[in-house]
């Protein structure tokens, strides 16, 4: 798969060697992530905000309520930067100095667009629900026309973009090897829980395989 063009605001500088810029190592981070997170300038005032997204293609797609006048601004081609990280591990170093994480992390920089297109919109609204729990679709209610209103969704076409990336283990100055200090990584994941009904749930129905699948294994054991 080919990579994104290298501009000058999407060139890493600082430890080029962990710089990713093809389209397969992108889009997997940005589609095993649950959540990113928006910047942009308004007013003179910089603003950091998280929400959900969905990838579709070389477009990604973000949502909100239709109230937030800083969705709106930003809809109407303001400049944003979207990253997303995943953190994979804790990196502990003999010395302090380096310890670090091992991550992979997304940024996306360009304009955004909002969705105006009624079938876009709606394509985009189901694609979010597939990306956070994959078969929730078939069974959920599609928002209504009210609901519909009250969400607008804004994109950015993935264009100008960059992965970084840091994996094994920690890297300590040639003298520090020889201390008697424990070194390595801890691995890090975002584990499910147990899956919790509502208590509101009707009885007879049963809990969907996509649910089940999310449980821990211990979970899985009990049954």
């Amino acid at each position: 798969m080919p990579q994104y063009e290298v501009t000058q605001k999407t060139k890493i500088k600082r430890l080029p060697d962990r710089a990713e810029y093809d389209r397969e190592t992108i889009h997997g981070i940005l589609d095993e992530a649950l959540i990113c997170h928006i910047g942009f300038v308004m007013d003179g005032q910089p603003y950091v905000i998280p929400t959900i997204h969905a990838r579709v293609g070389d477009t990604l797609y973000l949502h909100g309520s239709a109230a937030s006048r800083m969705l709106r601004t930003l809809g109407k081609g303001a400049n944003a930067c979207v990253t997303v990280t995943l953190l994979d591990g804790l990196v502990l170093a003999r010395s302090a100095f380096h310890h670090s994480m091992n991550y992979r992390s997304v940024v996306i920089l360009g304009p955004l667009e909002e969705v105006i297109d009624p079938d876009e919109r709606n394509k985009v609204l189901d694609a979010i629900v597939e990306h956070i729990i994959p078969g929730r679709l078939a069974e959920a209610r599609r928002p209504n026309r009210k609901e519909l209103k009250a969400t607008i969704v804004v994109k950015i076409q993935i264009s100008e973009a960059s992965a970084k990336i840091r994996t094994g283990p920690p890297g300590d100055d040639d003298e520090d090897y020889d201390l008697p200090v424990w070194a390595g990584v801890i691995p890090l994941s975002l584990q499910p829980g147990k899956p919790i009904p509502d208590p509101l749930l009707k009885e007879g129905i049963d809990m969907p395989d996509y649910v089940i699948k999310y449980a821990p294994d211990d979970w899985h054991r009990s049954k």
